[in-house]
């Protein structure tokens, strides 16, 4: 059963209307536009001959009804418009039904509307359409919030709670245009940065959701069942693996902008489904991708924001490179003035216990620096900052380091104290490959349950040869944060991950009777469409009586009136 307030109730009453009149509330028709609110207040002034048959549509916004004239507001996909509603252009017959009781009775905030008339300009100097023909085109039965604003068109009492704009997005982008604003922006950074990998000639595919062996990254993955192999399968991950193997294949740069998902906590910078842009390129190495990466993200800096500077929170970070470069042990040493590069796994395990930093027994000699970076270096990452060189531990995929014993050649790009990109010189030596995924295999029966799998299939592949390969994964999330300067990573996704909606209990006859209603009036109480206790004790004693009363008596009930005491000791029980 749907719950219905008393405005809902009226719009579906409004809605009946419109069909008894002959108007549906929902047509098939296409409508035509030839002007855009964007297009009409940029370019009416230079080129008002073009302005005169005029067919827009919109959301109905605001309306001010002034007898036989109105004005009103609609909001298009580019920004409101002052509609001049006449009643007798609109009704030029005798018949005035459209305009008395349509567009003045029926027509409620938020519902589209199709529009033909001409533009012109108010004596206070706002830009209208005069229209001359309307059009219904769809009917909101739901009321939108009112969002306030004053004369500068600042908000004050708005559609703000976080948990109700993330779960209903579509209201949020209604009421707060300015959020657009943001989803605009995150279109045009994965736009440029596909244009640019496209024009340096790297080609875009797309690898499987679905996969028998979750590999590419250290992350607890999503399980499913595939019925008819009868087979357990993953949520990727990552998308490594298979971009490599089509690098075995014989592509010499392939890219993938997707969705991954990883089975792990909610904060303000995670979500379990995120979107990740990875990218591989043979005969290239760690070092060569640096420098892309600048190239890169200053590209898609100007091309957002027009310079490379960005203002995130009370920083201002410069996206033009050098970007600096220090390796993970450096990093450390300079963030806490120890040197782990020669402990072993229990030396660090008591280092982490002696900062208070928690950790547990399945966590390996990698994992425990990696907590200890996390800890003490990454929140001083502020300007973009490379942080390479990490031990082989940390990273069953790169290839160990040309000159440092015990490292591997990956870097991770830091900004504004967060993770925005991984990359490596990829491991394309099979024998050392399975050997890495041996020690992940050991690591996950002491209980680490973000272990990489053993992948015979992507093993098999490195057998048949790699060439010399760097890969970059970035986080299209995080840095979409970054150039929005937003806080949360859910202001930059359009549906984030939210808790199941608390179900609303429909009150049972006995859920009633227990409060001292007579069994015979439970039918006036639910025509009133009073259908849970709270809804019943949220109202107004002496209302409820008035209106149980007299809807006792339309429904003819044979039983008597309640008092005003009773009725009080229902809300009150």
């Amino acid at each position: 059963m749907q719950l219905l307030n008393e405005q809902e109730i009226e719009r579906r009453k409004d809605r009946e209307a419109l069909l008894n009149l002959g108007i549906d509330p929902y047509p098939a028709l296409s409508f035509p536009i030839n002007a855009t609110a964007a297009d009409i207040h940029q370019n009416y002034n230079n080129r008002k001959n073009d302005y005169k048959g005029i067919t827009i549509a919109g959301r109905l916004m605001t309306r001010r009804i002034m007898g036989s004239a109105s004005f009103a507001e609609i909001q298009d996909s580019t920004g409101r418009l002052q509609i001049y509603v006449r009643r007798d252009d609109l009704c030029p017959d005798e018949d005035k039904t459209l305009y008395n009781k349509v567009f003045k009775k029926l027509l409620g905030i938020g519902d589209f509307i199709g529009l033909k008339g001409f533009i012109f300009t108010t004596q206070t100097g706002e830009i209208s359409l005069h229209v001359q023909e309307f059009t219904l085109l769809s009917k909101s039965v739901k009321p939108l919030p009112v969002v306030k604003r004053d004369d500068e068109g600042n908000v004050f009492d708005g559609f703000t709670d976080p948990e109700l704009r993330y779960r209903q997005r579509y209201v949020d982008l209604i009421v707060n245009p300015e959020v657009k604003e943001t989803f605009v922006t995150r279109s045009k950074i994965i736009s440029t940065m596909r244009n640019y990998f496209d024009d340096h000639g790297w080609m875009e595919v797309e690898t499987p959701i679905l996969q028998q062996v979750h590999g590419g990254a250290a992350a607890k993955p999503f399980e499913t069942h595939h019925n008819a192999l009868d087979t357990p399968l993953f949520l990727r991950i990552a998308n490594e693996l298979y971009l490599k193997r089509l690098i075995v294949g014989g592509f010499e740069g392939v890219y993938e902008i997707g969705k991954m998902f990883r089975n792990e906590g909610m904060d303000r910078t995670h979500n379990p489904e995120f979107t990740s842009m990875e990218i591989y390129v043979a005969y290239k190495d760690y070092i060569w991708m640096m420098e892309m990466v600048e190239d890169l993200i200053a590209k898609i800096a100007n091309r957002v924001l027009g310079t490379t500077k960005a203002k995130v929170g009370d920083n201002v970070i410069e996206f033009e490179g050098p970007y600096k470069r220090l390796s993970m042990f450096e990093s450390i040493q300079e963030y806490t003035g120890i040197d782990v590069s020669q402990m072993n796994e229990k030396e660090l395990r008591a280092l982490c216990s002696e900062m208070g930093i928690e950790v547990d027994d399945s966590m390996g000699k990698g994992k425990l620096i990696d907590e200890i970076f996390g800890e003490k270096v990454e929140e001083h990452l502020i300007q973009p900052t490379y942080i390479t060189d990490y031990p082989i531990e940390m990273t069953p995929l790169a290839k160990k380091h040309r000159s440092k014993p015990g490292l591997v050649e990956r870097f991770e790009l830091f900004v504004n104290g967060k993770e925005i990109a991984n990359a490596y010189t990829e491991l394309n030596d099979p024998i050392d490959q399975r050997e890495r995924f041996e020690d992940q295999l050991k690591l996950a029966q002491r209980g680490d349950d973000e272990a990489m799998a053993m992948d015979e299939d992507f093993l098999r592949a490195l057998e048949y040869g790699m060439p010399p390969t760097s890969g970059l994964g970035i986080g299209i999330d995080r840095l979409c944060m970054m150039l929005t300067d937003q806080s949360t990573i859910q202001e930059v996704l359009f549906f984030p991950q939210m808790k199941p909606e608390k179900k609303v209990k429909i009150a049972s006859d006995e859920d009633f009777i227990e409060l001292g209603i007579n069994p015979g009036l439970i039918p006036a109480i639910r025509e009133l469409n009073i259908h849970t206790i709270e809804q019943l004790k949220g109202l107004n004693p002496n209302k409820l009586f008035n209106d149980v009363c007299g809807k006792k008596k339309k429904l003819k009930l044979d039983v008597p009136n309640p008092s005003k005491e009773e009725v009080s000791n229902w809300i009150n029980a």
